[in-house]
């Protein structure tokens, strides 16, 4: 049997560390390399770096295969595919700069220069279309001397994953995009991925400049779905009877549209949704293209909190404690980035409400983000206990336990804005006002 190939993986944080946990788990040997010491030192005494479900099991069953290192040089020279998983921070215009990735091109491309055989190197990161063909082809040929597609591979391969559920979203991928510079290198990621995802697994294998456009492609159609439920959403709001579940249910039930993603609720966020958005905007306008459906997709999303603010004014007077319930942008992480309850803390705390929140894993990070100006509870009841109105703003499931025992203490009822209607078939008695976003009229 072929020996499976080698790999090394640059960069090992919120990616870069299941992606290398993954692999060595699967079977390959796995060299990591970052230059965050305290990183490397983890994976080599076999702990976790980042906080993601199931990454500690993974690195356990990897770990006789999984090395790191803050050596560049010394990875490539022992490993035969490097994949760099590095971040590419968005530029004030929208599109992303490849700083990181340039940098570990040429780092990759001056080992290549003293080690015999074929290499492959593999741009994990998300880039803006026309940098594989672009500058990065260019930094790599310059630093090894190699020819692109003939004396070294190369491809562009950017994962499809959310926080929270990385290893999941990487073991079971809907289906893997593989931008190759040619068939051979093409062939050498699908076979990591048969052997990491199944032989059954789904391959996209094409141009690197079509895999860039598609990955932007598939991103900014989800938030399209988002926002075009969201909007569903609203128009129930202003109609008796009208419920935008029994709607997206339906819709969802056309083999052309598809359930998944279409629930109106909250506006969406995180580190890849928004950024990828204002990209494909960046990239159309460069392109001499009207960036229409990105920037509706954005008006949308970004009055979202907008609808909660106007109902909390009309309900709760100014001074009173609203409870936030669901600081990260979605359940099962602690990542705050652009996530709906830190932009609507914010405009609480402006308008003079005081502000206590709850989050099974984002609480402290939002507090420290709010700079300490709001108050955090331990759970959802405790938050009822102690709030004037309560806003659900994520489904965890540990929001979903609250019951009448957490309110029957109360002098009046509490006012709760359900925006995934997660209290629709439950009693929570009299204690309870309940509105639920997408069912109309809310808050009469």
């Amino acid at each position: 049997m072929k020996p499976l190939p080698a790999l090394s993986v640059i960069g090992l944080g919120k990616l870069g560390s299941p992606f290398a946990a993954v692999m060595a788990a699967k079977g390959f040997r796995v060299t990591g390399v970052d230059k965050n010491p305290r990183f490397v030192q983890a994976i080599n005494n076999g702990r976790a770096p980042v906080d993601e479900p199931f990454l500690q099991a993974f690195l356990r069953r990897g770990r006789p295969r999984l090395s790191a290192t803050r050596r560049l040089d010394a990875a490539v020279a022992k490993s035969d595919v490097s994949f760099i998983i590095v971040p590419t921070p968005s530029l004030p215009e929208g599109g992303f700069t490849n700083r990181f990735v340039l940098e570990a091109v040429r780092g990759i491309g001056r080992a290549l220069r003293e080690k015999k055989g074929r290499h492959v190197v593999v741009v994990t990161s998300t880039v803006m279309p026309g940098s594989s063909d672009g500058e990065i082809r260019a930094a790599l040929e310059k630093a090894s001397g190699l020819a692109v597609g003939q004396g070294v591979g190369y491809a562009y391969n950017p994962e499809f994953i959310a926080l929270g559920s990385v290893i999941t979203d990487m073991l079971f991928p809907d289906f893997v995009l593989i931008g190759e510079s040619d068939a051979r290198t093409g062939k050498l990621l699908a076979g990591i991925y048969r052997k990491t995802c199944g032989k059954d697994a789904r391959l996209a294998r094409m141009s690197p400049i079509n895999a860039e456009i598609a990955k932007l492609a598939v991103n900014t159609f989800v938030t399209s779905k988002i926002s075009y439920a969201n909007m569903l959403a609203e128009i129930c709001e202003q109609l008796p009877g009208a419920d935008v579940d029994a709607v997206t249910r339906a819709a969802g039930l056309d083999s052309r549209i598809g359930g998944k993603y279409l629930k109106g609720a909250a506006a969406f966020g995180g580190p890849c949704f928004p950024r990828d958005n204002l990209a494909l905007a960046a990239l159309a306008r460069k392109a001499g293209v009207r960036p229409d459906l990105p920037k509706a997709t954005d008006a949308v999303n970004a009055r979202q909190a907008d609808r909660i603010l106007r109902l909390l004014r009309r309900k709760v007077e100014k001074g009173g404690v609203i409870g936030l319930a669901g600081m990260a942008y979605k359940p099962g992480t602690p990542v705050i980035e652009r996530s709906m309850g830190v932009d609507l803390a914010r405009r609480l705390l402006r308008e003079r409400y005081g502000v206590r929140i709850t989050d099974p894993l984002a609480a402290k990070e939002a507090r420290k983000e709010l700079k300490g100006r709001v108050g955090v509870a331990d759970s959802i009841q405790s938050l009822a206990r102690h709030a004037d109105a309560l806003v659900v703003l994520t489904p965890a499931p540990q929001f979903a336990k609250l019951g009448v025992g957490a309110l029957s203490a109360r002098r009046k009822p509490l006012l709760i804005v359900d925006c995934w209607r997660l209290y629709k078939d439950r009693n929570l008695g009299r204690k309870a006002d309940l509105a639920f976003l997408g069912r109309g009229p809310v808050g009469d």
